[in-house]
């Protein structure tokens, strides 16, 4: 019986084998030359074979020329050949010329490097196609697409088979129909409609690249019986295909912005579905520019509130279309800090480019649209956000700026009296805004308001009239326009140009002096071409200013270039060589020649500068210079700033003996070159060497006293005469590892050779680390070759600390120290403040003092240190307690009732909400993972409220590990959106989440802190695996009831896991069970969750009913009541007066809440009979532990029996 059956499967095998592979079975009576040879195939199109002249005249003489580079040891070239051929007749069709060409030398001139390869040359400008060449249907889409086709500031010509592909592929295209070119050939023009189609051509490429943004495809057709088919007319004429629907354009087509704006309000008009239409960034500003009423929304997708904004929108989308309003929307962060826009969803209104920001309800769609038709009807000055007016300044565009104080009586009655002359500034081309803005106000010198300033180019010119007349400041505005006149400003407006303009020419003069006023006259005629060349020019009278700048002689001309100083050293009479001078400058780079003043000026502002020392009388000097012109546009685009100045004096309070010699600074920070200045390549090497790698710098004696007493903090390592390879060149090369680090602890680390200075502080060997804290050396006396044990000591506390004195830190070592140290006492102060001094040496008093309970006393006075640390005056003391700062109100002179007042901080328990300044809630949402911050203002009354009921929860907080806060940092809570007070924002590693229940039920507010800590939790923890395509999904309260009681566990969600599992056959609806996940013995008590699987509908012989689950009355009323009473982060059903339990973790409960599980049921497969068997062969296995002979040979016949019902069912069914 066996061996019959083996007999029949091994036949069985044979003949499906055969039937597998028939190409490769030949029968008997198929004998060799018994059949004639089939006829060899006609050849298809051919791709032609071209040569390099045949390739250069063919681009020469065709629009459109696709070529496939191919070589001789190409192993898929002729296969993907194979393939192109099959396009050929189509690319013909299309009016697209196709060749190929085997040139290695002419491919690489076109950036082909690998074979096969395909360029597409349009107009012989080549694209390379990246796509699949085995795919001919991409390539011939690519082809003939538009895309392809487009090119930069051209409108492309196509055919009409093109053509209709375009208007097919292409939602939005603009065609342009022309005379054939028989009729109009190119450059004559001797028939009208040639003319006119010539100019509406030239006029309309004006504005492809705008319709290109947009997402409207443009191209020209010459084609007359094309046009007669449409009925044009005559031409020239415009057709706008939308979704194939065609439009015809009745206005000027010289007009080229006119169409454009037809063009896009026909863009979504008459569609069925018609939303507002979403654009990018650079679309928006095309808009901007090109439409005269424009709506923007700036919103986020996935934020709720902009979703249901952009709902009640759309309801106004087409009222809006209806009176010339075009509305569109946009979804970029980035765009809307541009324009100013600090929370979003927001709407903003462009007239005629000039923004109004809308500040009403914007869930009042009505009231929008009554806001935007009012917009439409009345003139009044516009708002705008300090962006804004940015970037209208530095568009260059004529502005009347009002700064005011929207609070203020006098403002108010001001801007009264302006919107009477709104409209005649429009006329003369003036644009009036208006903007409420006390810190950009500052930036322009502005310290009252009302104040207004004109804006010509980007250069400010302050009206010092009275603002309530009117009629006089009209008459003003429309002089500044007509006038061509030099600009007067200011030395705030000065400084401000400077930073903000590329290019200005200041003019230094005196107007009481007769020279000046004959120079002024001269520069008024080249005011103009200065304009032209895009070069400000303004001219101020301040001796002081002039000073600055190192100009001690009245009148002079300097052109600053991106901030640097040119000095003009030719004849101020002869404007027309100082018009070459600017212009040149403008155009070729130049190492600029500037005064020692300039030179501290831009070594206080400029963070990469290289200064030459030279002397201009000397001739190898002057040839050094030459050779270093040569580096200066490299240096420029690495960001390094290269200057010149001749001045000896200058060069010896650097220490220079002999010159030319070069210093580059970095922060400030000198260090000198010690190579050939002959060799340029040698200096811009090593100049970018010190930009981009941590060097300790090598200084002069004269630089290094400079910086001993300019810094707090200097390392020297004094090296002694000192040749490459020597011991001390090795020691410094080792040193280099550690001064990143010193770097970032704000201590400088410099080296010198000269031994003047060493022998001053005591060093009597070499080499030798002398550490200077506030000028008092410390030598080092360990092993100098193990940089950490350097390191550690230079940033040790004890080193650090001179003893019975405050030491004087700055930023950087302040920053570290409050991250380092738990207690701090700070002092801020401005340097040269007497008052200050008198403070700082009664506070010496208390300095060991406050050493012996081991709290910091630190001193600091850095440039803009209360702004760094949101101070509200200096001078200034405060406490830190963990970065925590408390700020003493009391008398600085009393150092007995500081010291009082230290101690309590030191010793009292933090059991209040911390309060925070900027810069340390800034810090804070860096650092700390979970953190809670509470924002409120002065002004809000139920604030101390409800911050009084949340000081209930600090404690609980902390046991969490939440880290909670409060800030009356208005300004920052506006730059996160947050407008209305009080808020509470829960920031986990950084990113907030804005809490928007009941802030003065405490217990709601902890219990919403824990859940979105454990939330962060689960979510890392339960990652999605693409391997298993399980997920997890919360159930709720773990399956226990929701209904607060003497059981109710908070936060006890646990979720469960859903797996995908086989059905089978005869199941139609699956019944889904949920079963527990189980554990090991050992892990019987932790429930980590669940798994779904379909239930099998196949009852099985040992299966029990399933008992129901005995549920109390207790239970069941709580089941019952979990609808009406949950306890999610709404607030629907919460009441403020009900108290809640006091929230705790109790162990988690067993035994009779927990619910049955169903037993895991058996995965079948898609045949009953092959489950069975597997099933009992995988019993069998496990009792005998080993597989044997004859349940393989069963397993295996039940295979071959599978394969072969599969096969012949398949066979039946091709029948």
């Amino acid at each position: 019986m066996t061996f019959t059956r083996m007999k029949t499967l091994t036949l069985l095998v044979c003949t499906l084998l055969a039937l597998s592979f028939p190409g490769y079975v030949n029968c008997a009576n198929n004998k060799k030359g018994s059949q004639a040879p089939s006829a060899p195939l006609e050849p298809e199109a051919v791709i032609e074979e071209v040569n390099a002249k045949q390739l250069e005249k063919l681009l020469a003489d065709k629009d459109y020329v696709a070529v496939f580079w191919y070589a001789r040891s190409c192993v898929t070239c002729d296969k993907v050949l194979a393939e192109l051929e099959k396009i050929d007749d189509d690319t013909d069709s299309f009016g697209v010329d196709f060749v190929k060409i085997n040139d290695k030398r002419l491919a690489k001139q076109y950036g082909i490097k690998n074979f096969p390869a395909l360029t597409y040359f349009r107009e012989k400008e080549p694209i390379i196609y990246d796509g699949d060449l085995m795919d001919e249907e991409g390539v011939l889409d690519f082809l003939t697409s538009l895309e392809a086709m487009d090119l930069p500031d051209r409108i492309e010509e196509v055919n009409a088979k093109i053509l209709h592909k375009i208007i097919e592929d292409t939602d939005f295209v603009a065609v342009l129909f022309c005379p054939d070119h028989e009729t109009c050939p190119p450059r004559v023009m001797d028939k009208q409609q040639c003319r006119k189609c010539a100019k509406a051509l030239q006029e309309l490429e004006n504005i492809d690249d705008e319709a290109d943004q947009l997402g409207i495809g443009f191209v020209k057709i010459h084609d007359e019986a094309l046009a007669d088919e449409y009925n044009l007319g005559s031409l020239p004429a415009l057709v706008y295909y939308r979704h194939q629907t065609p439009i015809i354009y009745e206005g000027e087509l010289q007009r080229e912005e006119d169409v454009l704006e037809w063009l896009v309000q026909n863009k979504s008009t008459g569609d069925e579905d018609d939303v507002i239409e979403d654009v990018t960034t650079k679309t928006l500003s095309t808009l901007i520019s090109n439409i005269d009423n424009l709506v923007v929304l700036f919103y986020d997708h996935g934020n709720d509130d902009s979703m249901t904004v952009l709902e009640e929108l759309e309801q106004i989308d087409d009222d809006c279309d209806k009176h010339g309003i075009q509305f569109v929307k946009i979804d970029d962060a980035k765009a809307a800090a541009e324009y100013g826009i600090e929370s979003i969803p927001a709407i903003v209104y462009f007239e005629k480019e000039i923004p109004n920001v809308y500040d009403g309800d914007l869930m009042d769609e009505e009231q929008i649209l009554r806001w935007l038709l009012a917009q439409l009807e009345r003139d009044e000055i516009e708002d705008v956000t300090d962006e804004m007016l940015d970037t209208m300044i530095k568009e260059g565009r004529v502005l009347a700026v009002l700064f005011y104080d929207n609070n203020d009586k006098k403002s108010q009655k001001v801007l009264e009296e302006l919107e009477n002359i709104d409209d005649e500034c429009d006329a003369l081309g003036i644009t009036f805004v208006k903007i409420d803005n006390p810190e950009e106000a500052v930036e322009y010198g502005i310290n009252k308001v009302p104040k207004l300033i004109y804006f010509e180019k980007g250069i400010p010119t302050i009206y010092e009239g009275n603002l309530e007349d009117e009629e006089k400041l009209l008459k003003w505005l429309e002089e500044q326009t007509s006038s061509d006149q030099i600009e007067d400003i200011t030395d705030e407006m000065l400084d401000l140009i400077i930073e903000k303009m590329p290019h200005v020419a200041v003019l230094f003069y005196d107007k009481d002096q007769k020279k000046s006023q004959k120079i002024l006259a001269e520069l008024e005629n080249i005011d103009d071409e200065c304009d032209q060349n895009d070069i400000a020019f303004v001219k101020i009278d301040d001796d002081k200013e002039a000073k600055e700048w190192g100009i001690d002689e009245i009148p002079s001309i300097v052109l600053f270039e991106r901030g640097i100083p040119h000095i003009y050293e030719g004849d101020l009479m002869k404007e027309d060589e100082l018009l070459g001078w600017l212009v040149h400058q403008k155009r070729y780079s130049e190492i600029p020649e500037v005064t020692d003043e300039m030179k501290d000026k831009l070594v206080e502002n400029t963070e990469h500068l290289a200064v030459i020392f030279y002397d201009k009388e000397d001739k190898q000097d002057m040839r050094i210079l030459n050779e270093l012109e040569n580096i200066d546009d490299e240096l420029e685009k690495e960001g390094i700033v290269i200057v010149r100045i001749d001045n000896a004096a200058e060069a010896k309070e650097y220490g220079l003996d002999h010159l030319p010699a070069l210093i580059y600074f970095e922060n400030k920070i000198p260090a000198l070159y010690e190579g050939d200045l002959m060799n340029e390549d040698e200096v811009l090497e090593w100049l970018l060497v010190q930009k981009k790698t941590a060097t300790i710098e090598e200084v002069t004696d004269e630089i290094l006293v400079n910086l001993i007493n300019e810094h707090e903090y200097v390392v020297v390592f004094f090296t002694g005469p000192c040749e490459p390879g020597e011991k001390c060149d090795n020691t410094l090369s080792a040193l280099e590892s550690i001064d990143d680090e010193l770097d970032e602890a704000g201590i400088i680390f410099v080296t010198t050779e000269d031994t003047g200075i060493a022998k001053k502080y005591g060093v009597k060997s070499y080499p030798r680390l002398v550490f200077f804290r506030n000028r008092d050396p410390l030598h080092f006396t360990g092993d100098l070759e193990d940089e950490d044990e350097v390191l550690s000591w230079i940033t040790d506390e004890e080193t650090l600390e001179i003893p019975g004195k405050i030491e004087e830190v700055n930023v950087k070592m302040l920053d570290k120290i409050l991250a380092e140290n738990d207690h701090v006492v700070v002092f801020f102060y401005t340097e040269g403040d007497k008052k200050a001094q008198k403070i700082l040496n009664e506070l010496e008093n208390i300095d060991d003092e406050c050493e012996e309970k081991d709290i910091d006393f630190v001193k600091t006075s850095d440039q803009d240190i209360d702004k760094e640390y949101d101070l509200p005056g200096l001078p200034a003391l405060a406490f830190y307690r963990h970065k925590f700062r408390t700020i003493y109100t009391g008398d600085l002179m009393k150092e007995e009732a500081i010291l009082e007042w230290v101690i309590d901080l030191h010793e009292s328990t933090a059991d209040v909400i911390e309060s925070v300044d900027r810069k340390t809630l800034q810090v804070l949402i860096n650092d700390v993972e979970h953190l809670a911050v509470f924002f409120y203002d002065d002004e809000c009354e139920t604030c101390p409220g409800i911050l009084e009921e949340l000081e209930n929860i600090d404690d609980d907080t902390d046991k969490h590990g939440i880290q909670f806060v409060k800030s009356n940092d208005v300004k920052l809570a506006h730059e996160i959106g947050i407008f209305a007070f009080p808020a509470l924002v829960y920031y986990e590693t950084g990113v907030p989440i804005m809490y928007d229940g009941n802030l003065k039920n405490e217990n709601r507010v902890l219990q919403w802190l824990i859940n979105q800590k454990n939330m962060g939790k689960w979510n890392s923890k339960n990652k999605f695996q693409k391997d298993d395509e399980c997920f997890y999904v919360g159930l709720g309260h773990d399956g226990h009831s929701a209904k607060r009681g003497n059981n109710y566990v908070p936060n006890d969600y646990k979720p469960f896991q859903c797996c995908p599992t086989k059905l089978e056959k005869s199941t139609k609806v699956p019944k889904m069970t949920a079963q527990r996940i189980t554990h090991s013995d050992g892990d019987s008590g932790k429930r980590q969750g669940g798994n779904f699987q379909f239930a099998s509908t196949t009852k099985t012989q040992n299966a029990k009913p399933t008992a129901k689950p005995v549920v109390n009355k207790k239970q069941a009323k709580r089941v019952q009541d979990a609808k009406d009473d949950d306890d999610d982060d709404d607030d629907d059903d919460d009441d403020d007066n009900a108290p809640l339990v006091k929230v705790s973790y109790a162990n988690k409960r067993t035994g009779s809440n927990k619910p049955q599980s169903a037993k895991k049921p058996k995965v079948q497969d898609d045949d009953d009979d092959e489950s069975t068997e597997v099933e009992k062969s995988k019993k069998s296995s496990k009792k005998s532990g080993k597989l044997n002979v004859k349940t393989g040979i069963n397993f295996f016949q039940n295979r071959l029996k599978n394969i072969y019902d599969l096969i012949f069912q398949d066979i039946s069914l091709w029948e």
